[in-house]
């Protein structure tokens, strides 16, 4: 499989200039992090939370995990992790567990950990389990532009 046409679409119509980093068959983000050669801090990972308002993506470092709690008290909400089954309607171009942390390009809100707005460049899922994708921080920055930020990992 290839990137995403929805991915792909997305970075074209916001003019944003990105790698393709291929690497072995992984089943998680950090995985693909670390066969690819990347720092997994680097590295941005989508977690899908639900409640009864819809979901949210939670776009956190490959080497870290939600704060759930934390989250629901910054966003006054009740969410819980969505399962993967749910979110093949609205992720229907992507490989189960490789949903890339560009929420916009599928029109799910957002929030984005602090770390990765100080990442000089940034890689993310393809919406496959064989491709990283690389673009420049400061495009990561433009394309999450609007979605809230805060500190809402551990490690």
């Amino acid at each position: 499989m290839t990137m995403t046409t929805t991915l792909q679409n997305f970075l074209a119509t916001n003019g944003v200039a990105y790698d393709i980093v291929p690497h072995r068959m992984t089943s998680t983000t950090l995985n693909s992090a670390q066969t690819a050669h990347v720092r997994g801090d680097m590295v941005a990972k989508s977690v899908i939370l639900e409640d009864e308002i819809g979901y949210l993506m939670a776009v956190v470092p490959a080497t870290k995990h939600v704060k759930i709690g934390k989250l629901n008290k910054i966003l006054d909400r009740h969410m819980g992790l969505a399962t993967e089954d749910e979110l093949k309607s609205v992720f229907f171009d992507c490989d189960l567990g490789a949903i890339p942390p560009i929420g916009p390009a599928y029109g799910v809100l957002s929030i984005v950990d602090d770390d990765l707005l100080e990442c000089k460049d940034i890689y993310f899922e393809a919406g496959n389990h064989q491709e990283l994708i690389h673009i420049k921080g400061k495009d990561f920055q433009r394309l999450m532009r609007g979605a809230p930020h805060s500190s809402i990992c551990l490690h």
